[in-house]
């Protein structure tokens, strides 16, 4: 096994610089390693718990949902605000409503469906405690609403679905 080296903690404002480059060129991978990094020298920094999070459900379109759905879970759990985390659990469950949309097959669409609700519903937590001036969850919970009413096979129904694809995850307080 290859040992690691440890990031040098002033280098962390830059590590974190990088490692948002990495996302927005479409390397979720190489985000996912950075914060790693960041995180082993200073492991409750918010802004790489945030940028990790992100990249992993990043993922979750080519690599699916495990481990990285669960991985985004357990990071939720550390933010430090209630706001974050109502907020980021939105985005956790908004990109697995996305993902199972794509995934397609009977009955995609009402699993969507359902996750997009849990989703808005974590947004409106989020903005019950949140900075007026703050409008992301509005943003969010927008562009939720707008992908259910643009597609009509994104819908709920009253049936079961397999638990495994509806396990329940508590939006954290």
């Amino acid at each position: 096994m290859v040992e690691l080296r440890t990031l040098k903690p002033e280098a962390v404002a830059s590590a974190l610089d990088m490692a948002k480059r990495y996302r927005m060129l479409n390397e979720p991978d190489g985000a996912e390693s950075i914060c790693l990094d960041i995180l082993a020298v200073a492991p409750d920094n918010q802004d790489a718990l945030i940028v990790l999070l992100l990249a992993l459900t990043d993922k979750f379109s080519e690599s699916g949902l495990n481990p990285s759905f669960e991985q985004a879970r357990e990071i939720v759990a550390r933010l430090d605000s209630a706001y974050c985390k109502s907020y980021y659990t939105g985005i956790v469950f908004e990109r697995r409503a996305k993902f199972h949309f794509n995934q397609g097959g009977p009955g995609s669409g009402a699993v969507a469906y359902d996750w997009f609700v849990k989703a808005m519903n974590a947004y409106g937590e989020a903005l019950a405690g949140c900075d007026p001036d703050n409008q992301d969850a509005v943003l969010r919970w927008n562009a939720c609403a707008r992908f259910i009413n643009s597609h009509p096979e994104a819908k709920g129904d009253d049936a079961d679905h397999p638990e495994m694809l509806l396990d329940s995850f508590d939006t954290p307080h």
